[in-house]
């Protein structure tokens, strides 16, 4: 029984690795797929809108295949906030701030999610969480915003935020509202569902809005690589690996794993856009998820969390 618990938990361990690496490609294939201000691709819309319209069509076959009732009515609520957070907010500021700044640079600032996630449960969810917690998520937010100022005096652009800052912090947001809101219903609708039901009743407005901004002029096969990539594995297929990692290991473990993204979307960069990786953006990478993985840390220790955990960790990306 030890021994099949074992594989059980390592299984667990290494679908949400699996998971994690999906998502974590995630920056640089956006960034692939709309390319840069001076050569554009895609533009930010027709990559929001086109890559949750494909996960749209693939939620629905799911759906089907596996009978899935009707969300009730005290569903929906928190699927549509999900749907303006994870397919719409999201993806569209990350698109937008992508043409500017680099996947690396991105890197960093996303690297809050996992607190800003945790945050978003405290408050919305009515999660306690101790005082060390909200000193890491200080420390952590200091130092996203330290590395942004430093790194616009790097490039010239005077000692301050960028526009492209201000959109990945609103991607944040975007994000760790729709999870939390999608974690509100994970219990009763299973995590499976509730990201195809989000995609699904995303379909209204992703595919005219799909039709309506596809591009008018030619497009490189790498990009539209990328967008396959996005709509079928950031927006679909990696929620599938990551949540049934954390069924299987248990979140409180598994979740870990979600601190590594950063650096596998700095590393993935190097290869898929030529990017360097200077030593600023590591030293600031490796100091945000310190304050991370210390501040989650302090949030699951109150009961109020402990409780029941799977709500909140199985919508962490």
């Amino acid at each position: 029984m030890s021994d099949e618990l074992t594989k059980r938990e390592n299984l667990g361990l290494w679908l949400g690795l699996l998971g994690v690496v999906i998502f974590a490609l995630t920056l640089p294939m956006t960034r692939l797929a709309t390319g840069t201000v001076d050569a554009p691709q895609l533009s930010p819309w027709f990559v929001t809108f086109a890559r949750a319209a494909l996960a749209g069509g693939l939620s629905a076959i799911y759906l089907i295949a596996v009978r899935a009732p009707w969300p009730q009515a005290t569903q929906r609520g928190p699927l549509l906030l999900s749907l303006a957070g994870n397919v719409i907010g999201y993806p569209l500021l990350l698109g937008w701030a992508l043409r500017h700044v680099t996947a690396s640079h991105a890197a960093v600032i996303t690297a809050l999610l996992p607190l800003a996630t945790a945050a978003a449960a405290a408050w919305l969810m009515h999660q306690r969480a101790r005082l060390g917690f909200w000193v890491f998520a200080g420390l952590g937010s200091a130092l996203v915003a330290l590395y942004s100022l430093l790194r616009s005096a790097q490039l010239g652009h005077g000692f301050g935020l960028t526009w492209a800052d201000t959109l990945l912090l609103g991607a944040v947001i975007a994000a760790s509202l729709g999870y939390v809101a999608g974690a509100k219903v994970t219990a009763s609708l299973g995590a499976e569902k509730v990201i195809s039901w989000v995609c699904v009743m995303a379909l209204p407005i992703t595919l005219p809005g799909a039709w309506l901004t596809w591009p008018e002029h030619a497009i490189a096969p790498a990009a539209w690589l990328a967008l396959l990539y996005v709509g079928v594995f950031s927006m679909w297929v990696g929620f599938f690996a990551w949540f049934r990692g954390l069924s299987l290991g248990g979140p409180l473990r598994v979740s870990q794993i979600q601190l590594l993204q950063p650096f596998i979307s700095i590393l993935a960069a190097i290869p898929l856009l030529g990017e360097s990786l200077d030593a600023m953006t590591l030293g600031f990478a490796l100091l945000v998820v310190f304050t991370v993985f210390a501040g989650r840390r302090m949030a699951q220790a109150p009961t109020a969390l402990t409780k029941n955990p799977q709500n909140l960790k199985e919508q962490k990306q």
